[in-house]
């Protein structure tokens, strides 16, 4: 019994507690890393927003010119 205990006392729970420490440090990494992904993904969905919107407003603006520019020359 006595080897027993000592080998749970120095061997197994350091090695488990090693274990659990580790399992909990990835977790909380893989929760930031999602985080930082959705982050990451809402601003590229919000820039690309942006451009499509400016896109149309140029586009708005250089058939507005093109009109204008067609009633210059009747």
């Amino acid at each position: 019994m006595d080897l027993f205990d000592i080998i749970l006392r120095y061997a197994v729970l350091p090695v488990g507690g090693f274990v659990w420490a580790l399992h909990t440090k990835v977790q909380s990494h893989a929760t930031e890393i999602a985080v930082m992904r959705s982050q990451v993904d809402a601003g590229k969905d919000a820039h690309d927003r942006e451009l499509r919107d400016m896109k149309k407003t140029i586009d708005a603006i250089f058939a507005k010119l093109d009109s204008i520019e067609a009633a210059l020359r009747k």
